[in-house]
């Protein structure tokens, strides 16, 4: 179910609560947002000259967006913490690196006293204007969060590096531009939930979380604020999902 309003509102919606909570938070970039990526110039070249993008962020909404109450949120919507062991829930945050010290201090006033540092290691980089001057990041970061027992963890026996590859995703339509891939979603639902779980994204965008869930067979629930990202999501990703959209 993908609902075009903010997750603050979810009191409204009967949404049960989740096994996994895992959402993409804005990164409060600002008017740097496409600084080293070629979407600054026409054509993706300097030559050129600046495009419309150049100086622009990628959300208006991004500077509203507040912590500490998507924090309250997620630790409302998770699932009371099992007595059995290997039952627990979790949530996975993708952000930027710097966010993770604020986000690591703050969950601990909403009972999510532990972590793990997770990342996503590219085979490409989006700050391709820079190659020639400096070290260039081609790694995303995240964050799994939970209370005080280890979540549900199905790695069929297997070792699983908190370092992982970020597969590229030549095949969902892209419509968000921090649109993360469905594969990656896939193996993270995959691993901390089973099936006919809940997971929830409190921040869709494009609704690959939702899709990566579905194909999963788990149930899957996110807000969307904005209404053409929302659209779109509805429109070219959720398509051919039997979601229930709002």
């Amino acid at each position: 179910m993908l609902i075009n309003d903010h997750f603050q509102n979810y009191k409204t919606y009967g949404i049960p609560k989740a096994q996994l909570v895992i959402a993409d938070i804005p990164y409060n970039i600002g008017k740097n947002a496409y600084g080293s990526n070629p979407n600054w110039y026409v054509d993706g070249d300097n030559a050129n000259g600046e495009s419309a993008l150049a100086g622009k962020e990628f959300f208006d909404t991004d500077k509203d967006f507040r912590i500490s109450e998507f924090l309250h949120f997620c630790s409302k919507m998770l699932v009371k913490e099992p007595k059995e062991t290997g039952k627990a829930p979790c949530m996975i945050v993708f952000c930027e690196f710097e966010q993770q010290f604020e986000l690591i201090t703050k969950a601990k006033e909403y009972g999510l006293n532990n972590y793990i540092n997770l990342v996503f290691r590219k085979n490409f980089s989006a700050q391709v204007l820079k190659t020639n001057m400096r070290i260039v990041g081609n790694c995303e970061y995240g964050l799994l969060f939970y209370r005080d027992k280890l979540p549900k963890f199905n790695n069929d026996g297997r070792m699983i590096f908190n370092c992982m590859d970020w597969v590229k995703d030549s095949h969902t339509p892209k419509v968000h531009p921090t649109q993360k891939p469905v594969p990656l979603l896939r193996r993270l639902i995959e691993i901390f939930t089973d099936p006919g779980d809940v997971v929830i994204d409190p921040c869709a965008g494009s609704g690959t979380t939702l899709l990566a869930a579905k194909q999963c067979g788990r149930k899957a629930y996110g807000f969307e604020i904005k209404k053409n990202f929302y659209k779109e999501a509805q429109e070219k990703v959720l398509k051919n999902v039997q979601a229930i959209i709002i």
